[in-house]
């Protein structure tokens, strides 16, 4: 972990943006009675926050506030989907994600759900996941040769390791072990 006093690599920064943002989305959501239908509402937000704080650029917090819609429009869909919980969806362990990123993560997805099923073949086609994105927590599966990626943390999507490809999708079976990318 850097000191405060070293410089961020600009993926940190990212990896950084991609929580905080998660963050005030939950937060502005917890704020309203009613969150149906205003995900997209307060990701606005978070993203004109962070580039008012100058946390992020415009460019940047554009594309982190894309990253993460589709990171939870994903979780969201697949609780809608599946019924089950959202630990199969990570498809590892649940405890080792950190608290406060996991309890954010969690309710703006369940809160999601219900737009969600409105929207579920969008959200499949949102939910491709390219290297060079940033993602959170959770399973990647290669679609060329179904090598699994694991990110306890959020990050920046690299090639696949076992064939060098670039797209990737979350899984929706049971049980997958594979690499792990921090």
């Amino acid at each position: 972990m850097k000191s405060n006093n070293e410089e961020k690599t600009p993926l940190d920064r990212l990896a950084d943006g991609y929580d905080r943002m998660l963050e005030r989305v939950d937060s502005g959501m917890h704020e309203v009675e009613e969150s149906s239908g205003r995900f997209r509402e307060m990701l606005g937000h978070a993203r004109e926050k962070a580039v008012e704080l100058e946390e992020l650029s415009r460019e940047e917090a554009e594309k982190i506030s894309d990253y993460l819609a589709r990171d939870v429009h994903d979780a969201a869909h697949y609780l809608a989907e599946t019924g089950e919980e959202l630990r199969q969806w990570f498809h590892f362990d649940v405890e080792l994600i950190e608290a406060r990123l996991l309890e954010a993560f969690l309710s703006v997805a369940d809160k999601t759900r219900v737009e969600l099923e409105q929207w579920s073949e969008q959200a499949r086609e949102a939910a491709r996941y390219q290297t060079g994105e940033v993602t959170g927590p959770g399973t990647l599966v290669c679609t060329a040769c179904g090598k699994v990626l694991q990110f306890r943390k959020t990050g920046y999507i690299p090639p696949c390791p076992a064939c060098s490809e670039t797209l990737f999708l979350r899984p929706f079976g049971e049980g997958s072990e594979g690499a792990a990318a921090e």
